[in-house]
């Protein structure tokens, strides 16, 4: 009589288990498709989203890491050559926002170092949180190509960024442009539109007497430079007034020379339907002056102080100026009415919350349209699959609308733009080996460009510049890639950038599947944040519950493209499930261990189990294939817990008593206990694979992670 393995004589420890059972994965490089079997020719690869270098796993890479895993861990049992390639994000601004927090804690400043100084001091924090962000990923089981793993400060990924910049330069698809930007006074940076927060503020709107007009706005401290009057040029109210007629009249500080200017861009159902246009801090203002080619001066400076042309008013901060001028504007008589509760959207830094202030800056900039445009027509001919469907409508809404990508940024941490510029010809042009010396266009002396790239620039390319583009035979094999899986949230700042840089640089779309899931939510559904106190440390509740549990209580109920609400008790439910797998194995290999495994005549009860778990394996398995992974989790649970346990090993104690019965109902046990493990692997890996090792029964088993999907039919 064969013994029982002790192991499970004991209540399961998820602890003593998990960090073993990934070293013997790690060792068995089965990670790395390289090493898998050779029949398995036909590849599936996902790039990981880089985790940002700067922090500790959250929940949302909890989810990343499990929906990836579930995806590579059910396609290499399929007999596919996976391939899950590992990254960290230098994380351009993000990052360094996190340093500076931690400099300002010191009592230190970015602005008081030097560029090469804070460089270093960042490239050191980077690392060290690498390997711990690395650490922590290895713990939530994910069985990705550790050999593999990229940092997007690599310099062969570098190197790749650089000749994409190069290339995009030479096709006229980057050019230096003199452009209104989004500026952010506390962090001294540009940005893109899609960094940008809209938010609804109640504020005071002034009408103002200009002259002859009334005219509005809710930002008195941007007007001392106004010196053009908009208005339609269909609006008959001021019919008499003529295109760029000349007005005199008294304004903030002494009088002024007004220009009448006529433009459809006017809203002649706002207001008074007039209006006058700071070019330097508005965009709509911005391209006023563009369209007629007025003067532009600049008001605020940098650091959202007033300058010179504001008088008694320069070097003040616009907040606190505000009320000042607007005083003085009364004193004049020239406040009509003050509009108490004005509602408008503001913009805002995403980081910091400070004000946005438009500033008319030379940047370097992306024309997007000719890069949208063949995205636009693989979207329309569904060339690419979005997950769930309606993000294909938003992504063609935003790229049939969408607008020139500002990718400089005045930060130190990142990648440097690889570029040369002339302030007197107010142009910029690349150079790439730091060879060019004097400007072509004047001759005279040329400077290294000191901003550095978006990190979404960088990032953008990541499926390629990781696989080695263009001649590693990595990316000969695994380019394009199968799925891209990410937060919705980041649609436009990376999934359709990746899109439109790979189809761009390589000539095909870089991955045909796109994965979108939502954020997960509190116990309650609300948005986790350091300051409500409820953010989910993974780390804490995995040591507490299980790797396995967590993932379950991620994975179930967890629909693509929606938010999870995550809560302490839905994981401990699961660790309760684990337990149950656990106790349920140990009565099979308990009541079975005489049975020599040969495949006896089924009885009539045997064989219709066994056809109804063969429609579980199918529909798992179709649910599987179709990205379903939250109805599948869920249907093999309720099949283990419901079925299994207390239908199935209740009535096998009878069965055991019959000895007619008996070789019929171990070979069921025995098929079962075996594909479940298969079926629930990719979901809960660590329990799995330790059961499956103590399986004496099943003949050339390999490690549970290479085995075989489940097949039928098993009667």
């Amino acid at each position: 009589m064969k013994e029982i393995n002790q192991k499970l004589l004991k209540p399961y420890n998820s602890k003593e288990v998990e960090e073993k059972i990934y070293q013997i994965w790690e060792k068995s490089g089965m990670f790395n498709p390289d090493n898998l079997p050779k029949e398995n020719k036909e590849t599936f690869t996902i790039i990981m989203p880089p985790a940002n270098a700067n922090g500790n796993l959250h929940a949302g890479h909890g989810l990343v890491m499990t929906i990836e895993d579930v995806m590579i861990r059910f396609n290499r049992m399929c007999g596919k050559k996976t391939l899950w390639l590992p990254g960290n994000d230098h994380a351009g601004f993000e990052t360094q926002v996190v340093y500076e927090k931690k400099l300002e804690k010191e009592g230190r400043s970015r602005f008081q170092m030097s560029p090469e100084d804070l460089y270093k001091e960042i490239w050191d924090f980077t690392q060290s949180n690498r390997a711990n962000i690395n650490s922590q990923i290895k713990s939530m089981g994910a069985s990705c190509d550790w050999s593999r793993e990229k940092f997007t400060l690599d310099k062969s990924v570098v190197d790749i960024v650089y000749r994409t910049f190069n290339k995009l330069f030479d096709d006229g698809l980057v050019y230096r442009g003199k452009k209104i930007i989004n500026w952010c006074p506390k962090h001294q940076t540009s940005f893109s539109d899609l960094e940008i927060i809209d938010e609804e503020r109640e504020d005071k709107f002034y009408y103002l007497k200009y002259g002859p007009f009334i005219i509005g706005t809710a930002r008195p401290e941007t007007k001392f430079g106004d010196k053009y009057v908009v208005m339609h040029p269909d609006d008959k109210r001021y019919g008499a007034y003529k295109h760029r007629q000349k007005l005199k009249l008294e304004w903030i500080n002494g009088e002024v020379k007004a220009t009448v200017i006529k433009d459809k861009s006017a809203d002649m159902e706002f207001g008074t339907g007039v209006m006058t246009i700071t070019p330097w801090h508005d965009a709509t203002d911005f391209e006023i002056a563009e369209r007629h080619g007025l003067e532009k001066e600049q008001i605020i400076d940098e650091r959202g102080k007033l300058l010179p042309i504001a008088g008694e008013f320069t070097g003040m901060k616009i907040g606190e100026a505000r009320e000042k001028i607007v005083e003085k504007l009364k004193s004049k008589g020239l406040v009509d009415r003050v509009d108490e509760k004005y509602k408008h959207n503001v913009r805002l830094c995403y980081k910091c919350n400070s004000l946005i202030e438009p500033q008319i800056k030379s940047q370097w900039f992306v024309r997007m349209k000719n890069l949208a445009e063949p995205i636009i027509k693989a979207v329309t001919k569904k060339e690419i699959k979005y997950i769930p469907d309606h993000y294909e409508k938003i992504t063609l809404h935003w790229l049939n609308n969408i607008i020139d990508w500002n990718i400089s940024r005045q930060i130190v941490w990142g990648i440097p733009i690889p570029a040369k510029i002339c302030d007197k010809c107010e142009i910029g042009f690349p150079d790439l080996e730091n060879k060019i010396t004097k400007c072509p266009k004047c001759g005279q002396e040329a400077r290294k460009d000191t901003d550095t790239f978006d990190t979404w620039f960088s990032s953008g390319q990541w499926p390629f510049a990781a696989l080695g583009y263009p001649d590693s035979p990595d990316f000969k094999k695994f380019y394009p890639t199968q799925v891209m899986e990410t937060a919705g949230e980041i649609i436009f700042f990376w999934v359709s950038r990746m899109l439109m840089l790979g189809k761009y640089i390589t000539g095909k779309l870089p991955f045909n599947t796109i994965y979108l899931h939502g954020l997960v939510l509190d116990a309650k559904g609300k948005k986790m944040s350091k300051s409500k106190g409820n953010v989910i440390n993974p780390l804490e509740l995995t040591a507490k519950y299980g790797t396995d549990a967590f993932r379950m209580a991620l994975v179930v109920g967890n629909t693509p493209g929606t938010s999870l609400a995550l809560s302490e008790d839905k994981i401990k439910a699961y660790k309760h499930f684990a337990n149950k797998i656990w106790n349920v194995s140990r009565f099979v290999l308990d009541n079975t261990k005489d049975f020599a495994g040969q495949k006896p005549v089924l009885d009539e009860y045997s064989k219709n189990i066994l056809v109804g778990f063969e429609k579980l394996i199918k529909d798992v398995t179709e649910d599987m294939e179709n990205f379903r992974f939250y109805l599948s989790a869920e249907k093999i649970y309720h099949y283990f817990w419901h079925e299994f346990a207390d239908v199935i090993i209740e009535e096998s104690k009878a069965r055991f008593k019959n000895t007619d019965q008996k070789a019929s109902t171990s070979y069921l046990l025995h098929t079962l206990l075996q594909n479940l493990l298969k079926l629930l692997h990719p979901f809960m890996p660590f329990i799995t694979e330790e059961i499956w090792g103590m399986c004496d029964f099943i003949k050339n088993k390999n490690l549970l992670i290479v085995e075989k999907w489940p097949k039928i039919p098993l009667v």
